[in-house]
């Protein structure tokens, strides 16, 4: 499983799309229908996934699902 798909994967569980109907245009709230506390949980849950730590400033400027790939992948490096 690619990186992207078990991201996705985990975005899933948490909305009513499945992974391969995501696209990098995919907003959290507007079309997953992500409420703050979701959100939250998927923040802890890909920091345990993919070992890494997500600062507040950084997360405060996602909305999409690109955009959180992009932040996993600077963060990866």
């Amino acid at each position: 499983m690619t990186k992207e798909m078990q991201f996705k994967t985990i975005v899933a569980q948490y909305c009513k799309v499945k992974p391969e109907d995501m696209t990098n245009e995919t907003k959290f709230r507007e079309d997953l229908g992500f409420s703050s506390l979701d959100f939250m949980s998927f923040l802890g849950e890909l920091e345990d996934t993919f070992d890494v730590e997500l600062e507040e400033e950084d997360v405060l400027h996602i909305f999409t699902i690109g955009e959180a790939l992009a932040l996993l992948e600077t963060l990866q490096e």
